[in-house]
Order: structure tokens, then C-alpha cells, then sequence
């Protein structure tokens, strides 16, 4: 899936692969998690993406519209000289989930089927 499509447990399942949770752990959390269960929710919980968003330096704006922009500087392991994440949501938090995942794991992610076209 391209990353500037992420949506719902698609989303919050490829921001969990950037922070190094394993893969089926964070799927079964994603979609069967209850409030007696830890629940991986960053594209639509602040307590979650917020510390992301302020760990990672992810500048936010508001464009025309019902549009945000998230940008951010990172560097890879193939070059040293910073490059910039830049993407668009219809929310902040899903603006910057997605900045967040393209930097990480760049411009198409591949997803569980399980969680293509799943949203919250």
C-alpha cells in the first residue's frame, strides 16, 4: 500500500513496525485489543502519537481545506546528509503517522492483508 494512503489498523500496524514491534503481536493488539489489552492506536489516540510526534520532530501545519502537512527531517542508513518525510492527512495524527512511516519504512509499506481496507 502506498504510505500516503494508510488509513486505520493499516496505519497504526506500519507505525508499530517503526517502532520495532513485532509484526503478528502488533496485528492481533491492532485488531482484537480490548480495555483490558494494550491497544496500538496512534493515528487517532494523542497519548500515543504525541510522544511520536514530539520524539521524532514532526512539524505540523494546517493547509487549505481539511488538509494537514506533517514534515520531517531524518537520516537512513545509506547517507549521512538528512533528508525530509513529507505528508498529508485529513487529520494531524494521521498526517504525522504517515511522515512517521515514510521516513522509516519509505513510500509503499507492505500490509497484512488482515488489515488492508480496515478502519477504527
Amino acid at each position: 500500500m502506498k504510505t500516503s494512503e494508510l488509513t486505520g489498523h493499516a496505519l497504526d500496524w506500519a507505525v508499530a513496525m517503526c517502532e520495532g514491534i513485532d509484526h503478528d503481536t502488533a496485528a492481533l493488539n491492532i485488531m482484537f485489543g480490548d480495555d483490558n489489552d494494550w491497544f496500538l492506536a496512534p493515528s487517532t489516540d494523542w497519548a500515543q502519537g504525541g510522544p511520536i510526534i514530539e520524539r521524532e520532530k514532526v512539524a505540523l501545519d494546517a493547509e487549505m481545506g481539511d488538509v494537514w502537512r506533517a514534515k520531517m527531517e531524518y537520516t537512513n542508513d545509506d547517507s549521512l546528509r538528512p533528508q525530509w518525510s513529507e505528508e498529508d492527512g485529513p487529520t494531524p495524527l494521521i498526517a504525522a503517522m504517515r511522515c512517521y512511516v515514510a521516513s522509516k519504512l519509505g513510500d509503499e509499506v507492505d500490509v497484512p492483508e488482515l488489515l488492508q481496507g480496515e478502519s477504527k
